[in-house]
């Protein structure tokens, strides 16, 4: 089978002789190198791997970034290799390489992602044509377990993230507890059900497919199950991100992700509202008076003018400008939706899918 580490200067086609695929083998393979996540995996084999590779393209030897902090060199073979492990059929490797090159925009911030002591895991985020051609699932439990391309895709940017990128826990990568979502955290933008524009158009992307990568927290549950008009709904949202835990009350760059299921969405669009209508009420509506942000941090990477305010009165923002509440819609029937915190040092970035 093909060797998924890729160290800074390695070979991209390391083969180890494994003759029993067995899940015992291929487990106590996995553990002896320090390889994979803990689940079974599926072997690499060069036969499953250059399958992986023709559905897609391209140079297998063509590299398409360092991935840190090891700085792991990420060629299309690397990638292949990693998206056998994780179970992904053949076809799914562009999206797994547009993500990836998402992921090493310097507005990530992939070294401090992957070193932080933070629970921080990449969501991806799936667009347009390729989420109905791959099977990915938009709608109900979208952001859970039952759908082949969102677990496997999102494992395998995970497994990129450890093999290529030195991302181990307790080595590469420093989180406390970690979190849930670093085994796979992968959804799909339900396009059929927004009543917007989709999100990579909000973003200035035009392209069939896209990706998004933002890296934050765990999803926040909001629900509202009575209201039929956008206010009260919000205010719910609100009240789930106007809080001191997350990264987002120091920083004041930081992005929230704002999940809104079909149902929440409709209901706040019948009234007129757009999607800036959201965000601009949400940043209106996710405050804190200063004396409370103020008391809690000692350190405070906020704009001069948060800090020039002096009233401790004064009800302050969780991010400094209506732009960074990202909005888009994503899962099934049922009134509710959620909220994605950021690490805060980070940016998101959306990127087309190459044909």
């Amino acid at each position: 089978m093909v060797a998924p580490q890729q160290a800074p200067g390695a070979g991209a086609s390391d083969e180890l002789d494994v003759v029993d695929e067995s899940p015992e083998t291929l487990y106590a393979l996995c553990r002896e190198r320090g390889w994979g996540d803990g689940l079974p995996i599926v072997a690499p084999t060069p036969q499953r791997v250059d399958a992986m590779l023709a559905a897609h393209g391209g140079d297998p030897d063509r590299s398409v970034g360092l991935v840190p902090p090891r700085d792991g060199e990420a060629t299309l073979r690397a990638l292949a290799v990693n998206a056998v492990m994780a179970g992904c059929e053949p076809g799914t490797l562009g999206v797994i390489e547009a993500a990836v090159r998402a992921l090493l925009h310097p507005e990530v911030n992939l070294r401090g992602v992957q070193a932080t002591t933070h629970p921080v895991a990449p969501l991806l985020i799936v667009h347009g044509e390729v989420v109905d051609l791959l099977g990915f699932n938009a709608a109900t439990g979208t952001f859970g377990p039952g759908w082949r391309a969102n677990a496997t895709v999102g494992r395998a940017i995970r497994f990129v993230l450890m093999h290529v990128g030195g991302g181990y826990p307790d080595r590469g990568d420093a989180s406390t507890q970690g979190q849930p979502s670093k085994y796979t955290y992968c959804i799909a933008e339900n396009a059929a059900a927004c009543p917007w524009p989709t999100y990579p158009r909000s973003r200035g992307v035009d392209a069939p497919s896209a990706v998004t990568v933002h890296c934050g927290e765990n999803p926040h549950n909001f629900h509202d199950m009575e209201s039929d008009e956008p206010v009260r709904i919000l205010t719910k949202a609100a009240s789930a991100m106007a809080t001191l835990a997350p990264n987002n009350a120091p920083i004041s760059q930081a992005e929230f992700f704002v999940v809104l299921g079909p149902e929440h969405a409709a209901t706040i669009a019948s009234c007129g509202w757009s999607r800036t209508d959201v965000q601009s009420f949400l940043f209106e509506a996710t405050r804190l008076p200063r004396r409370v942000l103020r008391s809690a941090f000692d350190v405070l990477a906020w704009r001069p003018w948060l800090l020039a305010i002096d009233d401790d009165d004064e009800l302050l923002p969780m991010t400094e400008h209506p732009d960074n509440y990202r909005v888009l819609v994503a899962g099934g029937p049922g009134k509710h939706s959620c909220v994605v915190p950021s690490w805060g040092m980070t940016k998101s970035v959306t990127l087309p899918v190459e044909a």
